[in-house]
């Protein structure tokens, strides 16, 4: 196990340096120049060549590429900001803030409706998709495998429109989407992102309903499965020890990637709701050629996917017997 881990944290390391370059490149390839952003309406060449150097983007691509490379490990100096300690993600071009401390600002609102809709579709979409396994073919499996497809069809910028419009200026039942910290206010925390957990959540039950539902039908019909209801087994234990850890681990596995996809910055539903997480920044950071902020925005979504992916492949050894790693 620990010659896994390692392996795969070294692989992890190589992907986030390939996409790290990518986006570096990419950024270069785009028509408008930061510089010349920056640099305002009257911009003459010596105000530009300040204006470079100022941002640090003065250099060649390879040499700013090394240097913000060589940040993450040590820090760096910058002409008009001062040293930047490690690890140092450079300073946005637009607001002049750390990169680092901006993240971390923006991080506990993204986690904090990560999170709670993943708590949300985890408990109805793997309790309705089993449901509707235990009553294959019935009316419950029917109107449970309508429903979801009905959902995965809906869109969030729809969805959320509807519901702010309904629950929150005509039947007054919940509070608008708002963030407030979770250390400051836990009730009103919860409020104020009750709506966005329910939209978002509502797509992705939708589709863990489904997936639950199938794993189940398949892993009910498993010899394994025959055998324990041949021996006697009641009917609680064959489901819940047998079948139901036979068709949660392609479930966690998937749960692995979704979770570190919502980490990473849910874009749509942030921006459908004006909270303000890596989703919003990294819209911003696009839309204004911001490339220390979109570098370490699209750097922390690639390490959460990578991180949980990791993780997700430890865990499925524990969870599924017919496993093991060598």
């Amino acid at each position: 196990m620990f010659r896994f881990l390692v392996r795969r944290t070294l692989g992890a390391a190589v992907i986030l340096l390939i996409i790290s370059a990518l986006v570096f490149v990419l950024f270069y390839a785009a028509p408008r120049d930061p510089a010349r952003i920056a640099c305002g309406k009257v911009c003459t060449p010596e105000t530009l060549a300040l204006v470079k150097k100022n941002l640090g983007i003065d250099h060649s691509v390879p040499v700013q590429y090394w240097d913000w490379l060589k940040a993450l490990f040590v820090g760096r100096d910058y002409s008009s900001f001062g040293h930047c300690d490690a690890p140092c993600l450079g300073y946005s071009f637009q607001s002049r803030e750390p990169v680092t401390a901006t993240i971390l600002d923006r991080f506990p609102t993204t986690i904090s409706l990560a999170l709670g809709s993943s708590a949300v579709f985890l408990i109805f979409g793997i309790g309705t998709g089993m449901l509707a396994a235990v009553k294959q073919g019935k009316a419950v499996d029917k109107v449970a495998s309508s429903a979801s497809l009905i959902a995965s069809s809906m869109q969030i910028y729809v969805i959320g429109v509807l519901a702010t419009y309904l629950l929150v200026d005509q039947w007054h039942l919940l509070d608008r989407a708002s963030y407030t910290p979770f250390t400051d206010n836990p009730a009103q925390w919860a409020q104020g992102l009750l709506v966005p957990w329910l939209v978002l959540s509502l797509i992705w039950t939708a589709n863990y309903t489904r997936m639950t539902r199938s794993q189940m039908v398949e892993s009910l019909s498993e010899d394994y499965v025959r055998t324990a209801r041949a021996k006697g087994l009641s009917a609680r234990t064959v489901f819940f020890r047998f079948a139901w850890r036979g068709a949660m681990g392609p479930i966690i596995t998937i749960f692995g990637l979704d979770l570190g996809t919502l980490l990473g910055g849910a874009i749509i539903t942030e921006s459908t709701f004006s909270l303000q997480g890596l989703g919003m920044l990294s819209v911003k950071a696009v839309g204004t050629n911001d490339l220390p902020m979109l570098l370490g925005v699209v750097l922390v979504s690639a390490a959460a996917i990578v991180i949980f992916n990791i993780i997700v492949d430890a865990v499925y050894a524990l969870i599924d017997p017919r496993v093991r790693l060598a």
